[in-house]
């Protein structure tokens, strides 16, 4: 089953409607799980209720952007919560079921057109984790409306490219793909570096390494580092 794709308001309409309704995990949980290798980079160790958690956009050919997307989306959608995309005309369903993400919870919004901010508020009002492409003219004060709703309301608003203000930003600053030898194989998994960059609790930054997609067989191991850099955990496999 693929994802819901929405278009026009009484469509959205229907599916807020239901998503609005308790979810199976307790609507009171403030912090929605996330997989055990990224809980480091958050300051609550998961997506908390009504906060924004930016994910930024680096050079196309090594950002690694959507699969860190799919990485934060999967254990809460596993667990429960309703998911929404908005503005990624080539977010791939396949992909996304492949990592545990519930395609009977995901709604796909590819193409929002100008009433883009309407759209992400009303999913902010129905939807526990709302993950939106930012279009170049966003304004600073839709931005903060939309991150304000999102507090308001208990969303978890996931901007992907520049957003300013943000809880937390996360960006692949690196990546090595793995599975390619002596001109033959297939690329099956990347090792990527995540920084995570934020305010409040998150303001000292962070970075790990993990694999995406993920083996399930990381471990975290700390790195000893001098004092004059900034700390990082390596994530590496176990087998």
């Amino acid at each position: 089953m693929a994802g819901r794709m929405v278009v026009g308001s009484a469509a959205l309409a229907d599916l807020v409607r239901p998503a609005s309704a308790p979810d199976p995990v307790g609507g009171g949980h403030r912090v929605l799980p996330v997989a055990p290798e990224l809980t480091g980079l958050l300051p609550n160790r998961g997506l908390r209720r009504g906060s924004t958690i930016a994910v930024a956009v680096g050079q196309p050919r090594r950002s690694g952007g959507t699969s860190l997307v799919l990485a934060l989306l999967a254990e809460a959608s596993r667990a429960g919560s309703w998911c929404a995309v908005v503005g990624v005309p080539t977010f791939g369903a396949g992909a996304a079921a492949e990592l545990g993400i519930a395609l009977d919870r995901l709604a796909l919004v590819p193409n929002p057109g100008p009433e883009w901010a309407t759209v992400v508020a009303a999913l902010i009002d129905g939807v526990d984790v709302v993950v939106t492409a930012v279009p170049a003219t966003v304004s600073a004060s839709v931005a903060t409306r939309l991150a304000a709703r999102a507090r308001q309301r208990g969303s978890v608003l996931v901007p992907y490219g520049r957003w300013d203000g943000a809880d937390v930003t996360l960006q692949v600053v690196r990546g090595v793909w793995e599975g390619l030898g002596s001109g033959r194989g297939r690329l099956r998994r990347r090792e990527v570096t995540v920084s995570a960059r934020g305010r409040g609790a998150a303001a000292r930054p962070k970075e790990i390494k993990v694999w995406l997609p993920g083996d399930e067989l990381t471990r975290v191991i700390p790195r000893t580092v001098p004092t004059a850099t900034r700390p990082a955990l390596t994530l590496v496999g176990a087998g």
